[in-house]
């Protein structure tokens, strides 16, 4: 199987499998799952979040899938149990689409890694 193909169909499982567990079935989009590792991630699950915390939980979500990658690496937890991450390597200049493959293929590869899908 092509890796693109292998991608796309990994993909799907992923955005089926939270959208039945979090969204009552309706489909979440990249932004969505990328708060959801983010909550994962700093392990509050039932809080609520302001809008400045969303966008924090949204980076600690990049920063922990893009590690792997080479762009980050874990470097503390905070008093308030907050990661922080230090940067690696810039990330390259990418196109939209191209982005949006990258960030797909670091939450693939982040969930498999989690056992959530295989």
């Amino acid at each position: 199987m092509a890796r693109d193909e292998q991608l796309k169909e990994r993909w799907e499982l992923v955005v089926e499998k939270l959208s039945n567990q979090f969204a009552d079935g309706d489909r979440l989009d990249l932004d969505s799952i990328i708060y959801l590792i983010g909550v994962q991630e700093l392990g509050q699950i039932h809080r609520e979040y302001k809008k400045d915390h969303k966008l924090d939980l949204m980076h600690i979500a990049i920063c922990k899938v893009l590690t792997p990658y080479g762009f980050y690496e874990f470097d503390y937890v905070d008093d308030e149990g907050w990661p922080h991450y230090k940067v690696l390597a810039q990330l390259p200049h990418l196109k939209a689409g191209e982005q949006s493959v990258l960030m797909k293929e670091a939450i693939v590869n982040y969930f498999v890694e989690t056992e959530y899908i295989k």
